[in-house]
């Protein structure tokens, strides 16, 4: 028996030498920034150094030739553009969280790759050291707002009539309210360390988050806070769980999904480039987007993730990624590609930088196994995906801006598909329709009657011969 057992594990590595990774899908948050409570907001150096190693991380994972998990057919020292699709809202601390990543996911050359010899036989060396260009694009429809990270609030940026409603709404609710008073006293023994930005009326509960953020960042970055012994490890924790359930409650609610906009809009991003990788046989075989914690919390929620840990209930750490691998076990050649039904997807998750917090493989949907295959993948995921704009614009509730395009078209489309008097059509529009079809018929034997008759239409004026008759109806006179 042992000895069948030794057998069997002997066979691992090698079944997992089997697997190739066709793809990948990184949603990553940025790096250390500077509070929100004094916007703009801006990417430190500490956050610059998070996300850089991050990208290295990723690099020795799925770029380098030697790497542990390498992309299919993924160029690994010189950067092609077009096997990448790097995108991060109009935010500054996205943009730059993005730029910092991909110096360490493809990291200047040196002279020898960087040097170009021109047609005159001359050497142009790139600069600062071979320094590679990717271009971080301005997401269309992002799933993190623009500037989200100058606002304090989660739900401000999405432009969803109806997820600021729902989100709105927990400020009402009994759970909230209980919150809010139960944490009263607690807020109010902190009042001296941040009384230089909140006063006595906005130190509770309901700036959980942005009372949580100023002392995190203050903790890092500054020599010495006000009444600092009050900030002891209990008191902490504290502030950083109720601004952890604060947030998630704005962002996902199970009752009232369209909460969670952001991590729909996300679903959608990540299934169109994973699909975009297969239909494409890993011509583009990575994509990347830099977004907000809002967006995690979103997603987790709607993922059933808070089922498999708590932990996925929390704000993620400055720098944490998700990553969605599309794996296979089929043989992959310039001219065999697996289909469809030889796919799978892998989640995995770091919370904070992956090169201090290696991914971590999570089971998604409420299911079992951690690798579904991509049929399945597909199913689920589109429960909640929301990717295009009609369907955005009514699960928003928005019909003004770019939105009232989408519905007019809605309407046109719903009322040309109309069938029949009782075919969904209301009483008032079928009377109209109605009578319209009548005046029709009537019309249509008149102008009958007048072509075999010989008739014309002329005004009444004219019969008068100007003698001061006024009527503007036609009569049939004979020609």
């Amino acid at each position: 028996m042992r000895s069948q057992f030794f057998v069997l594990s002997s066979l691992i590595p090698l079944l997992q030498a089997q697997e190739t990774v066709l793809g990948v899908y990184i949603f990553h948050r940025h790096g250390d920034r500077t509070s929100k409570s004094f916007a703009p907001t801006t990417l430190t150096d500490l956050g610059y150094y998070q996300v850089h190693s991050s990208g290295e991380y990723y690099r020795n994972r799925y770029i380098d030739s030697n790497g542990t998990s390498p992309v299919y057919g993924i160029s690994s020292s010189l950067v092609k553009n077009s096997q990448l699709s790097v995108e991060a809202p109009v935010d500054t601390v996205l943009q730059n969280s993005a730029a910092g990543f991909l110096q360490g996911l493809y990291p200047p050359v040196g002279t020898t790759l960087g040097t170009q010899t021109l047609a005159n036989g001359s050497k142009v060396e790139a600069p600062l050291n071979g320094y590679q260009l990717i271009p971080v694009n301005a997401v269309a429809s992002a799933s993190t707002g623009a500037n989200s990270e100058n606002s304090a609030w989660l739900q401000g940026q999405s432009g969803c009539a109806n997820a600021i409603t729902s989100s709105n709404s927990y400020f009402t609710s009994a759970e909230y309210l209980q919150k809010l008073n139960s944490t009263a006293t607690f807020y109010k023994s902190i009042l001296p360390v941040i009384n230089g930005t909140f006063t006595a009326t906005t130190d509770t509960f309901k700036n959980a988050y942005t009372v949580y953020d100023l002392i995190h960042v203050s903790m890092i970055h500054n020599t010495s806070i006000p009444s600092s012994d009050l900030l002891t490890k209990e008191t902490v924790f504290q502030l950083q769980t109720l601004a952890d359930n604060h947030e998630f409650n704005l962002a996902y609610n199970s009752s009232e999904p369209i909460r969670a906009i952001a991590g729909s809009t996300l679903a959608a991003q990540i299934l169109a480039q994973l699909n975009a990788t297969i239909t494409g046989k890993s011509k583009q075989q990575v994509g990347i987007q830099f977004g907000a914690y809002a967006s995690f919390l979103s997603f987790f929620g709607l993922a059933q993730l808070p089922q498999v840990s708590e932990n996925f209930t929390g704000i993620v750490d400055y720098a944490s990624s998700m990553t969605f691998e599309l794996v296979t076990n089929a043989t992959v050649t310039n001219t065999s590609y697996p289909s469809n039904d030889q796919i799978s997807v892998r989640f995995l998750f770091a919370n904070g930088t992956a090169s201090e917090n290696p991914l971590t493989t999570y089971p998604l949907f409420g299911r079992a196994e951690t690798t579904l295959p991509w049929t399945t993948f597909v199913d689920e995921i589109n429960k909640f995906a929301i990717g295009d704009q009609a369907t955005w614009c009514s699960q928003c509730g928005n019909s003004t801006g770019v939105c009232a395009s989408s519905t007019a078209t809605t309407s046109t489309t719903s009322s040309s598909n109309s069938k029949g008097s009782s075919g969904g059509m209301s009483k008032a529009v079928a009377g109209v329709i109605g009578a319209m079809v009548t005046l029709a018929v009537i019309l249509g034997l008149e102008a009958i009657v007048m072509l075999v008759g010989g008739l014309r239409l002329v005004n009444k004026k004219r019969l008068a011969g100007g003698s001061g008759v006024a009527g503007e109806s036609a009569s049939p006179v004979k020609a």
